[in-house]
Formats: structure tokens, C-alpha cells, sequence
């Protein structure tokens, strides 16, 4: 028989499997009945109190035989001979999750990926750190797997409404992921882990007839009678299909521009911008963790206890302020698609076992404003409001300005935390973990003076939550600029295109997902969908 059972405990108290086994016998109704096996449900950790605890929420059996097994979520099929035919533009999690939905339901996927497969990727990447070189089509954005595989590989998202949170979390462990993102609280793979996990997938996929093709950046589309034909890629190959997954990512600027020259429909959309900060790791350990001792320099965060993470926002005269991509542990990493931006993100191993903290810390943008900013500075650009280009050209500007301002070769202009909310120059920066390099700089002159202003104001705040947070121990590194896409390719309710019935804007490129299981999620709906729309034409 299974029971269920809530249970809230030390942690130093739960260090082994045996451990917790001897906690839910002692909870069980029947003293006698000996508890033979038993699966997390779900575990999060309750910092509020001096004393930090661990909550589980625990099925577990007295059968002698396993009841508490994990379903597969993906039952390969042979599709290498059915007749309708997807193209899937982009190999990010929302494509590569629909192209095996789309194998469920007997279709077959054929994706087309502008970059390289994870192993050519990694060399690129490379490049970039050590020798300040970007690959326009092979970097942290562009690649199997798109922007998250060479990411913290985070996998919560508040999109449950959205698809079936479970099915992508069982998918992910059926392709080698550890079984505790099906019930950790804030579930991670870690950059490390994931470009096995992507490769395995696009093997099952090709091992079911589906098709995987690299270095196929899409750059014409041949549309009549309001229907997507034929599209082609820069190599000069034709694919064509009976529909098509636009799932390109946030970063697809090549994209938003062809499809505005095509005068095909898009949308100007807001997103957030502005900086990573940095911290030594043992220092948001000793704040989250209550644990003041942590400070001093020999000493270690229990083994019992994870890198803390913080979550923090603010709305500042009516905008949100909030921290994005926490990465505990993690580094910071050079995220440019092209010479001559600078973006940074953050990533982290799956142990979290570096040395230092970051996240995103970055401000709502609305298109009004970045309308005046772009008129007041590139006025030569003669950008209006309705432009559809407009956020997307904003954030391009301030990539260029930090660039500028960290002299070339990827170098990130930074500040230290104080100094930035002070306006004074840093006359040097801390240790960090960001392999470019850091530049001092002002903040001030690289950023629009509204997000200066909303951080700087934020940042005191933020260090009244977080007793110790503001200090000049920590860093700022300009830019955070790719939290979401500055574009929306709008759809239907039945998710295609409005003015091409066949062509289907799906996960974070075209406005409708913000992280990698949102993306899934996304390319699942949108594979069913289609599916839906292939079998009434049989």
C-alpha cells in the first residue's frame, strides 16, 4: 500500500537515503509494518527561521514490490516513412520538445539548426572567452540546444497552465538527467550535465526517422496564398513541409529582420535590461543561511547545505526591479551574437561549486520610454514608436555602449556594488569569475539613466532585506540584455501566424516562453496543435 506523508526536518539530520527512510517509519501508522521503500515528491528548503529545514513531501510503500516507479515520458516510434513533414526552425527546447511530441503523434520533425551540434560548440565558446573571437552562428545563444544548454539550466517556471510541468521533467531524466529535478523545489541540470542530455535527444530523434541538420541558418521564406512553401538557408538548400515551427530563440535578430522586410506581422515587445552582480558565495551562504561564521576566511558551508540563492524584486516608480537567472556557485559568461556587443549571463556546474553568486539584476522597459532614449541619442535611426524593430534596436545600443566602454575583446566595463549606487569610480575591481576581463567603469555613462536610477535606488533596498548584500565585495557587469525576447511574433488561438495558416511563432523568439521548460512547454502545445491540423487534412 502507498501513503503520503509531509515531513519537516534538520538537515544535518537527513544526510542519507537510510536516514529519511528511518523518519517515515517513525511517522507511520503502524509501528509493526516495516516501510520498504519510498520517493520525493517534492523538497525545498525554509531559511525564515534561525534553524534551516528541510520539506519533503514523501510517497512511500509497504509492499514488497516496487509501486512507486517512474513512467517513461517519450515511447520512441518509427517515423521515417510518414507522410506529413514539420520543419522545426531551431534546435532550442522548444524545438527539439516539439519535434518529439511531434514523433508521438507520428509526424516527422525535420529541424534545421543554425549553429553547430554541443561538442563544435564548446570550441567556439572557447574562443570567445580566451580569445575575445564571437561565431555569429556557434555561441552561448546560437547552437544545439539554443541559449540553455550552455546555462544554469534551470527548470521551474510558473507556466504550469501551459503544458505538462511533469512530462518535461520525466522527459529530461529519461534522457540522463538526475531524478531529483522531479522534486527539487528550484530544480537545475547545471552546464556540465546538459550537452549530454541534448545530445541524447537529438540521437532518439534521428533514431526514430526524424531529421537533424546543422549549420542551416534560414534566411528566405517563400510565402503564397497565405501559406509558408518553401523555406531557404544561407547555404543555398530548400526544405519545404506541410508546416513549420518558427523556434529560433531571443536571440534570432536575423530573423526579426526578414520577417519585417517580408512586411510579414511582428510586434515591438518590452523586456527587462541591466546588469549581473556578483558575490562571493560564502557571503549570501552566511545571509541566507543565518550563519555569520561564514565570513571569515577558513571557514566551510556545511556539506550538508546547498550554495544559497536569493530572489529579490522591487517596483521602483512603477516599474518591477527584480533579480533574474540567480546562478549559486555559477560564473559569469560572454553572451554576444555579434563583434562589437557586449551581453553577459550566468551559468552554474550542477554541484554549484564555484566560488561566487550571480544573477541578473534588471529593470522593466517600456517602449515609450526606450522611444525617447533612441531619439535622444541615435536620432539618425529615425525609429518611431510603433516601430516593430524599436526594443530590439534599444537593446542593441546599450550592448554597443558597454562594449565601448570595456575597450574591445569582450572585456566588461564593471563597478563595484557601492561605488555603482554612489556614482564614484572604482579604482579596482574584486576577484571575479568572469574570463574576458573586467574594466572599470561608469555604470552610469554605459546604462539608460532610468535603469541606473531604478538599480541604484533598488540596490539599498535590496541591502535592508538582505542584511549584508550591499557591500563592495560584490560586483556589477554590464549588460544583462537578453532576459526575454524585444520581439513578438504574434499567433492565433490556434497559434499560427495570422496572416500565414501554416507557420506556428513558438517559445522564447517569438514572445511566448521565458525559460527552458517554458520553451518545452511551448513546443509541445504547439506540436499537438499542428498534429490536430495534419490528421483532419488526411
Amino acid at each position: 500500500m502507498d501513503y503520503s506523508l509531509t515531513l519537516s526536518l534538520l538537515p544535518e539530520n537527513m544526510a542519507t537515503d537510510q536516514a529519511i527512510l528511518n523518519e517515515i517509519q517513525k511517522k507511520h501508522p503502524n509501528k509493526n509494518e516495516p516501510v520498504t521503500r519510498f520517493r520525493i515528491l517534492k523538497k525545498s528548503i525554509d531559511a525564515r527561521g534561525q534553524k534551516v529545514k528541510f520539506l519533503y513531501r514523501i510517497i512511500y510503500s509497504t509492499d514488497t514490490e516496487n509501486t512507486i516507479g517512474l513512467p517513461v515520458a517519450f515511447v520512441p516510434q518509427d517515423i521515417s516513412n510518414v507522410k506529413k513533414k514539420v520543419i522545426i526552425i531551431g534546435a532550442g527546447p522548444a524545438g527539439l520538445f516539439a519535434a518529439l511530441q511531434l514523433i508521438t503523434n507520428g509526424i516527422q520533425p525535420i529541424i534545421l539548426e543554425r549553429g553547430k551540434d554541443v561538442r563544435s560548440r564548446r570550441r567556439d565558446l572557447a574562443k570567445l572567452n580566451k580569445e575575445g573571437i564571437v561565431n555569429t552562428q556557434s555561441n552561448y545563444c546560437f547552437g544545439e540546444g539554443g541559449a540553455g544548454t550552455y546555462s544554469d539550466g534551470k527548470l521551474y517556471t510558473r507556466s504550469k497552465k501551459r503544458g505538462d510541468l511533469e512530462t518535461i521533467l520525466k522527459t529530461f531524466v529519461q534522457f540522463g538527467a538526475p531524478e531529483n529535478i522531479l522534486y527539487d523545489a528550484h530544480p537545475h541540470i547545471g552546464t556540465n550535465k546538459l550537452p549530454q542530455i541534448i545530445t541524447a535527444i537529438r540521437l532518439a530523434i534521428i533514431d526514430c526517422g526524424g531529421k537533424f541538420l546543422f549549420e542551416q541558418q534560414v534566411d528566405k521564406i517563400n510565402i503564397q496564398d497565405n501559406s509558408l512553401i518553401e523555406v531557404g538557408t544561407s547555404n543555398g538548400e530548400n526544405y519545404t513541409a506541410d508546416s513549420y515551427i518558427l523556434a529560433t530563440g531571443h536571440s534570432a535578430r536575423d530573423i526579426f529582420e526578414l520577417l519585417y522586410k517580408e512586411n510579414i506581422l511582428i510586434e515591438a515587445k518590452p523586456f527587462a535590461l541591466g546588469v549581473r552582480v556578483e558575490h562571493p558565495q560564502k557571503l549570501i551562504d552566511s545571509i541566507q543561511f543565518h550563519l555569520p561564521e561564514l565570513k571569515k576566511i577558513d571557514s566551510l558551508r556545511p556539506a550538508y547545505l546547498p550554495p544559497a540563492s536569493y530572489s529579490l524584486v522591487q517596483q521602483w516608480n512603477n516599474r518591477g526591479v527584480f533579480s533574474f537567472c540567480m546562478c549559486p556557485g555559477g560564473i559569469i559568461a560572454p553572451a554576444a551574437t555579434d563583434p562589437g556587443e557586449l551581453v553577459v549571463n550566468g551559468w552554474s556546474p550542477s554541484k554549484r561549486n564555484n566560488k561566487f553568486a550571480n544573477s541578473g539584476m534588471v529593470v522593466q522597459v517600456e517602449k515609450e520610454e526606450a522611444y525617447k532614449w533612441l531619439n535622444q541619442f541615435y536620432p539618425e535611426w529615425n525609429l518611431t514608436l510603433d516601430h516593430p524593430l524599436l526594443m530590439m534596436k534599444f537593446q542593441q545600443a546599450v550592448e554597443q555602449r558597454s562594449y565601448e566602454a570595456g575597450g574591445g575583446n569582450f572585456v566588461a566595463p564593471a563597478q563595484r556594488l557601492i561605488d555603482f549606487i554612489k556614482n564614484t569610480a572604482s579604482t579596482d575591481l574584486p576577484e571575479n569569475s568572469y574570463l574576458p576581463g573586467l574594466k572599470p567603469a561608469l555604470l552610469s555613462s554605459v546604462l539608460p539613466s532610468f535603469i541606473y536610477q531604478a538599480l541604484a535606488d533598488s540596490f539599498k533596498i535590496f541591502g535592508k532585506k538582505l542584511k549584508g548584500y550591499l557591500t563592495n565585495e560584490a560586483v556589477l557587469v554590464a549588460t544583462e540584455s537578453r532576459t526575454s525576447s524585444p520581439v513578438r511574433i504574434p499567433r492565433t488561438e490556434d497559434l499560427h501566424h495570422p496572416e500565414i495558416q501554416n507557420l506556428y511563432p513558438c517559445g522564447e523568439g517569438a514572445g511566448y516562453a521565458g525559460g527552458i521548460v517554458s520553451a518545452a512547454m511551448d513546443g509541445m502545445r504547439v506540436a499537438n496543435q499542428i498534429s490536430e491540423v495534419l490528421v483532419k487534412k488526411v
